[in-house]
């Protein structure tokens, strides 16, 4: 036999070896790829199902939750309508109330311009007569003093007189 070389036997061995070893791990390979793809296709199958249920979950609040809120729209117009309802009836108390409370401040008004004016007409005759009254006090006084100097003078000749006649009994004899 002839001698052979170290790369011959490690070729050698490989070949007889590993080769069949690793055509055997292909097929593996190949066959856990086959099963990669049926799990990965089951898989995506039951991903499109659990997705279509859930969409039809998602639909269905969807579509509850579009209900709800259109009752809650509803019942939102309904709270408005009234709540505006209630709002007019208070602007008519609040115009009666605002009217009756115009009418009676002008009949209030009226009151006191008509009192205004009656006082107006008495201060003015108090007025009137006051200064009429006070003319004829002025009138009186004038009058008065004219007759205290008329007595002044009278009450002078009287003393004169007196004063003469009481010379003359001096001068007479007793």
């Amino acid at each position: 036999m002839t001698p052979v070389g170290v790369y011959d036997q490690i070729k050698t061995a490989f070949q007889d070896i590993i080769a069949p070893e690793l055509y055997a791990l292909r097929g593996d390979v190949r066959l856990l790829d086959q099963k990669l793809d049926g799990v990965d296709a089951r898989l995506s199958a039951k991903i499109d199902g659990v997705d279509a249920r859930l969409s039809a979950k998602i639909d269905g609040a969807d579509a509850r939750l579009t209900t709800k809120l259109g009752a809650l729209g509803q019942t939102v117009e309904n709270l408005d309508a009234r709540v505006t309802t209630r709002l007019d009836a208070l602007d008519q108390k609040i115009d009666g109330v605002d009217a009756r409370f115009t009418t009676k401040l002008g009949a209030l008004g009226q009151t006191v311009e008509n009192l205004d004016a009656r006082l107006t007409a008495k201060l003015d005759a108090l007025r009137t007569e006051t200064v009429s009254m006070k003319g004829e006090l002025i009138a009186e006084i004038r009058r008065l003093d004219t007759r205290i100097d008329g007595v002044d003078r009278e009450l002078r000749t009287a003393i004169d007189i007196r004063e003469r006649l009481a010379a003359l009994e001096a001068r007479r004899p007793a």
